[in-house]
């Protein structure tokens, strides 16, 4: 099975996002790869970190993920919400460095 997912994170998959996603990967009974769906290259282990961070995923890129095993749909629906979900601190609420709301 398969699906397509845009990425979210601001960083994409580099650095702490790559690294829950190939940790998300690796808590499954199923192969997974991923790919870029407009990249150059084949797919890639999921369960690599190497190899994830090597694609050069980044904010707003699609990626098709396939899975093959007993827990290829859990580990899909896990991966999905790994590329899905905003890291912390994101919101674009918060720390005020850029103004807030007010405007005169």
């Amino acid at each position: 099975m398969e699906r397509i997912v845009t990425i979210v994170p601001e960083a994409g998959l580099h650095a702490r996002p790559a690294s829950q996603f190939v940790q998300t990967a690796n808590e499954h009974d199923a192969e997974v790869t991923i790919e870029k769906v407009d990249g150059d290259g084949g797919p890639v282990n999921a369960a690599s970190m190497l190899s994830v961070t090597s694609l050069g995923a980044a904010h707003g890129d699609e990626v098709r993920l396939v899975a093959e095993g007993d827990d290829a749909e859990a580990a899909l629906d896990a991966l999905e919400e790994v590329l899905t979900t905003p890291e912390s601190g994101e919101s674009g609420e918060g720390d005020g460095e850029n103004g807030g709301g007010d405007e005169e």
